[in-house]
């Protein structure tokens, strides 16, 4: 799915699907599409490898090559050792640092897995197909609230009670919304730990 796809779902569950007077234009929809991405990818990351290189006599490797860096969860070193060496680190803005005795050659390899932001553009998406309807939902719930925002205290042909009838929609969707990122968020998931001392 692209973001036109997207666009598309959301002014179906919205019933804006008349192209000669759009009620939120290709724009804001992408604003909230974006919002609702991003919420998802803090609750349920895109997960990544990526190979960092190791400078003689430190131990601090920098991260600003890595981009939508949400949460780091392991470190190996050395890299491609079977069964894999997972070593203790911290992170602290852009620099992460192993905490390790020895200091560390030049030049070596270190595998850091990741959790990334999501991209939902116009060609491509890392949104799994399982979670689009999620977006779409979210993005919806911002789109009517807003929407409700905008329509008090002004004339509307559906009465005066149209910000409200959108507010009230919006709120349902946005709590459907949060449900099911917290049923899908990683931090509720069974992960293995590191459950013996490495040898």
């Amino acid at each position: 799915m692209n973001l036109a796809d997207m666009r598309a779902r959301i002014r179906k569950d919205l019933r804006d699907e008349d192209s000669q007077n759009y009620r939120w234009t290709d724009d804001e929809l992408n604003r909230h599409i974006d919002r609702a991405v991003r919420e998802l990818s803090l609750s349920c990351p895109l997960e990544t490898k990526a190979t960092l290189t190791t400078t003689a006599g430190s131990r601090d490797l920098s991260l600003s090559s890595l981009s939508g860096v949400v949460e780091i969860e392991a470190v190996e070193y050395p890299a491609g050792n079977y069964p894999p060496s997972y070593v203790r680190f911290s992170a602290w803005s852009d620099t992460l640092t192993l905490l390790i005795d020895s200091l560390p050659g030049d030049g070596e390899d270190v595998y850091v897995y990741y959790g990334k932001l999501h991209t939902l553009d116009a060609g491509s998406s890392t949104v799994p197909a399982r979670l689009e309807d999620l977006v779409a939902t979210g993005a919806a719930g911002y789109a009517a609230i807003e929407w409700a925002s905008f329509a008090t205290n002004r004339v509307n042909v559906g009465g005066l009670d149209v910000w409200r009838s959108y507010l009230t929609w919006g709120q349902d969707r946005l709590a459907q919304f949060l449900k099911g990122l917290a049923k899908h968020s990683k931090k509720n998931a069974v992960r293995a730990r590191k459950l013996y001392t490495p040898v």
